[in-house]
């Protein structure tokens, strides 16, 4: 072969990543670990799309790769949980946004009389304890009682004086900015949290957390200002 990867068709350097995403995925089905089929597609895309990058790196890069090996599956698991992660956070959001439009739902808006008696993980998204905030965000127990104390971040009881915490609200391992305000104005973190990963009407059906990552702090504490006003009214 002649010229470098780099200077490969972009055709080629795809048909290169699905050739691999077909075979792990012949793999994983042989071993019949994995019975999720929809599982096994994924497994197969992200490992294709790994192989294609490292293909595309300079043999500087490809040696500093070599030195990490051992870091290597760690890492791995690790991006595969915050995708987790991040799926189920888009799918609490569009249950939620199915029961604000009517729609059949085992989950209740924000404001139901029955929040309470459902489990944390049934309308929450995905929530975690202190341990694996701590292992997988890095963040450290005494600073995560900190942030919990000064209403920085959510923390929602399941029982007793157990306290788990949305992995939603999180961003780059901080709470996002706005939370301390918007408990403020809405005292009951259970229902706080359920307007927050919810559409608002007040905000023309935005996520409040989704604005609250993107900085637009002041408009999602005044809508929750107004939204606590007009329960009260």
């Amino acid at each position: 072969m002649t010229g470098t990867w780099n200077s490969i068709d972009p055709i080629r350097q795809i048909e290169f990543a699905n050739a691999v995403a077909v075979e792990i995925e012949r793999v994983l089905a042989r071993q019949g670990k994995v019975t999720n089929s929809d599982a096994v597609v994924a497994a197969g895309r992200v490992a294709g799309a790994v192989a294609a990058a490292v293909a595309l790196l300079a043999p500087a890069d490809i040696s500093a790769i070599d030195t990490m090996q051992e870091r290597l599956p760690g890492m791995a698991s690790r991006f595969v949980r915050i995708l987790a992660a991040e799926a189920a956070e888009r799918s609490a959001r569009t249950r939620l946004s199915s029961a604000h439009r009517g729609q059949r739902t085992d989950v209740q808006p924000a404001g139901s009389g029955d929040l309470d008696a459902m489990r944390v993980e049934d309308w929450a998204g995905r929530v975690a304890g202190s341990t694996f905030l701590q292992q997988n965000l890095g963040i450290s127990r005494s600073t995560l009682h900190r942030w919990q104390r000064s209403g920085t971040v959510v923390a929602l009881r399941t029982g007793g004086r157990k306290h788990v915490f949305p992995l939603a609200q999180f961003v780059d391992g901080r709470p996002a900015p706005g939370i301390k305000e918007v408990s403020s104005a809405m005292p009951d973190l259970r229902r706080a949290w359920a307007w927050l990963i919810g559409p608002a009407p007040g905000l023309a059906g935005r996520t409040p957390i989704e604005m609250l990552k993107h900085d637009l702090v002041a408009e999602v504490v005044l809508a929750a200002q107004n939204a606590a006003m007009a329960k009260l009214a």
